[in-house]
């Protein structure tokens, strides 16, 4: 039983963890090197908005697989962390790497506040208090504005808004998506070091029960904390390359509403796989995209959504990546019993 316990606990369960690792690394090669190529400039520009998403919901994910926490401030966060990579690409000229890092450290510290709540409530109230968060992240961006080039703490400009500068070796689409492909990947790294370390083992406990976690030594204030700022550092990450792929942030396009639909389709892409958010970027993007191209109203997508993550409530609620990880141990099954039947 205790077994069971801790395999719920991680993204991913430890015996299967090989398999995930392959198929991750056979799926970035075939975006590093084959996909972009072959790709259309729309193509290219909304699949650098799914790997920037897949990075968002990677941090939903963390907190609701590892500690069971809801955080409904995710997608605020990515504005603050494109916030603050523009402002220091334009006002300082640094290079994209340290504007990127500069825009996840800030959107952590924000995390780090935001999780705060998390210490004394969670489950509904834990919600409600992240999503009035996330409409206080809105009004600020709305009241302000992105940083476009111009003059002042706020960077605003009154003429013609500047672009921010991508990174050296990715000045095109085609070579930017292989970048955020990277990123993303660094990403999952990072998070892949935190599971299966030190931090993997006291969320499980943390997780599975607050007051044993406490009489086995686990610091919960830490290490609660500890996960909402690494989530938010991996929200700032996204907004940064986004605002990269962009070159510029509207500040319209950040709403309290996006960070419900986000936790959302994490759940149904699957928010105890590593596959889950992959599956969660591409709903967000690549398949609203998919109906525009076809001249099919793109706000449909809304309705296919919600019937997803009712599917997914009531019969799949390992989402997605679930069903796809069932329909595999299915076909083996079904080959490993034609091969003993075989002469």
């Amino acid at each position: 039983m205790a077994d069971q316990s801790l395999e719920v606990a991680s993204p991913i369960p430890t015996a299967r963890l090989p398999l995930g690792v392959a198929a991750l690394y056979a799926a970035a090669l075939v975006g590093l090197y084959l996909l972009p190529a072959a790709l259309s400039d729309y193509w290219l520009r909304t699949l650098i908005s799914v790997s920037a998403l897949t990075v968002a919901s990677l941090s939903v994910s963390l907190l609701f697989a590892q500690l069971g926490m809801v955080s409904l401030a995710q997608f605020g966060l990515l504005g603050v962390g494109g916030w603050f990579a523009l402002r220091i690409s334009h006002g300082l000229g640094v290079p994209f790497e340290l504007a990127l890092l500069t825009g996840g450290v800030a959107a952590a510290l924000v995390g780090l506040v935001i999780g705060l709540p998390a210490l004394r409530m969670r489950g509904l109230y834990l919600a409600i208090i992240t999503l009035m968060m996330a409409g206080a992240i809105q009004v600020l961006i709305s009241a302000f504005g992105f940083p476009d080039g111009g003059s002042g703490i706020l960077g605003k400009s009154t003429g013609t808004r500047v672009m921010m500068a991508r990174p050296f070796l990715a000045q095109n689409d085609e070579a930017y998506l292989r970048y955020a492909l990277v990123i993303a990947g660094l990403c999952y790294g990072l998070v892949l070091l935190h599971v299966r370390g030190r931090p993997g083992r006291a969320w499980a406990m943390i997780r599975r029960s607050e007051v044993c976690a406490f009489a086995g030594g686990v610091n919960i204030v830490a290490y609660k904390v500890w996960a909402f700022a690494l989530a938010g550092f991996l929200a700032g990450i996204a907004g940064g390359l986004l605002a990269g792929g962009v070159g510029q942030l509207d500040a319209s396009a950040f709403p309290a509403s996006q960070s419900i639909m986000l936790f959302a389709l994490t759940i149904v892409g699957g928010a105890y796989s590593w596959i889950g958010p992959i599956v969660a970027g591409l709903l967000l993007r690549a398949f609203p995209a998919l109906l525009n191209d076809f001249r099919v109203d793109g706000n449909i997508a809304t309705m296919v959504f919600g019937i997803g993550l009712l599917h997914a409530l009531i019969t799949a609620p390992h989402g997605v990546a679930g069903q796809l990880r069932d329909l595999v141990g299915t076909v083996r099954r079904l080959l490993g019993g034609k091969r003993k039947a075989g002469p």
